[in-house]
């Protein structure tokens, strides 16, 4: 049996549907903006709840708009956890702030509430929680640390579509939610897109001007912005793909809980300990132990394909200017493996990866 982490061409269920919109949009040169990117806005922001969704061009967009449309204190500080993609950080020192790295949990990935309240300062002027793997940070936790300071909270939700905290979408419980469409996503367009949510008006108004050079409309410009939009073909591939996202999610939950259920009694490795309250999305399915390279290496052998996220912490990254050790998140590159998980996988084939995973620590106590 051949598994491969990932097939993005059998993950598109409507393939005909698709390509017939595809194909009228192009005989109409419908290519920017028009009703497919209206219509998807009113669909996300209807699938998360929230007031308002303004799409882009790229969840980093998403993030670097977030920021900004916040207005926050010059040469402040943003908390951001160490273990997630660069541009949660990224975003930061580039609309000019400090990026304070927080230390994670082991049990989930999330930030790590002890870490993070020696992370908080006066300089402090943001959080962003990043809903890592399709589990939802605690934000609810995060809120009590900043109560009566002025502290905004921009979520990281690139991987989270679907997930929730207790009733709540992630990206509606801080001011500002982020969300990518990169193909490999959950819920991914056929390129780069993305979108941000709020439930302020203020944010909504600053963010759909910003994506079009500070307009609204031609030449109504009223603020230097940037041009990230999502374009139409991208939305109309979204539009599809949203209608059936809850049976996605569905789906990437059974197949997690054979992982657990066949894997739970292996003692050198350590799985997600989840909140039963939540809604977990399931974008990875990580497990960590000692000796990664190793099964790695046997996975492969045995033509199942593993990736890894992250290979390193962002303070490992010279560019950052590592200011701090985490204890938590230390060497942890090393030791994280991601394994397949989609809605196009089949119980058979995730029983498989299990049983290899067994059989390799059956021989490597």
């Amino acid at each position: 049996m051949k598994i491969k982490f990932t097939n993005l061409f059998g993950l598109v269920s409507s393939k005909n549907e698709i390509l017939k919109k595809i194909i009228k949009l192009i005989k109409s040169s419908n290519f920017v903006g028009g009703n497919e990117v209206l219509k998807f806005e009113d669909n996300f922001k209807r699938f998360v709840g929230s007031k308002y969704c303004v799409t882009l061009g790229n969840g980093t967009d998403a993030l670097e708009i977030a920021i900004k449309s916040l207005a926050l204190k010059k040469n402040s500080e943003i908390i951001v956890p160490v273990n997630t993609w660069i541009s949660t950080a990224e975003a930061v020192v580039n609309n000019g702030y400090k990026v304070i790295f927080c230390d994670i949990n082991l049990s989930d990935y999330s930030l790590c509430l002890k870490d993070l309240k020696k992370r908080i300062t006066k300089k402090t002027s943001a959080i962003i929680p990043v809903h890592l793997y399709g589990n939802p940070s605690n934000i609810d936790e995060v809120k009590k640390q900043i109560k009566g300071k002025n502290i905004k909270i921009i979520e990281d939700c690139a991987q989270a579509h679907g997930a929730k905290l207790g009733r709540s979408h992630v990206g509606t419980l801080g001011d500002v939610g982020t969300f990518s469409f990169f193909p490999g996503k959950n819920l991914g367009a056929f390129g780069d897109g993305g979108a941000l949510i709020t439930n302020s008006k203020k944010i909504y108004e600053y963010a759909a001007r910003a994506r079009g050079h500070g307009a609204l409309k031609k030449y109504d410009h009223k603020f230097p912005g940037r041009n990230s939009r999502l374009d139409t073909i991208q939305a109309a591939v979204l539009n599809v793909k949203i209608r059936d996202y809850k049976k996605v999610i569905i789906t990437r939950n059974k197949l997690a809980n054979i992982y657990f259920d066949k894997l739970k009694d292996i003692k050198n490795i350590n799985l997600f300990k989840l909140n039963k309250k939540n809604t977990h999305a399931f974008h990875q399915f990580v497990l960590r132990t000692n000796k990664r390279d190793q099964l790695m290496a046997f996975l492969l052998k045995n033509n199942i394909q593993t990736m890894i996220h992250y290979p390193y912490m962002l303070n490992e990254l010279k560019f950052f200017k590592n200011f701090n050790k985490l204890k938590n998140s230390n060497k942890l590159g090393k030791k994280i493996i991601s394994l397949p998980i989609s809605e196009e996988h089949t119980k058979k084939e995730i029983m498989f990866v299990s049983s290899k995973i067994s059989e390799f620590f059956s021989k490597h106590k």
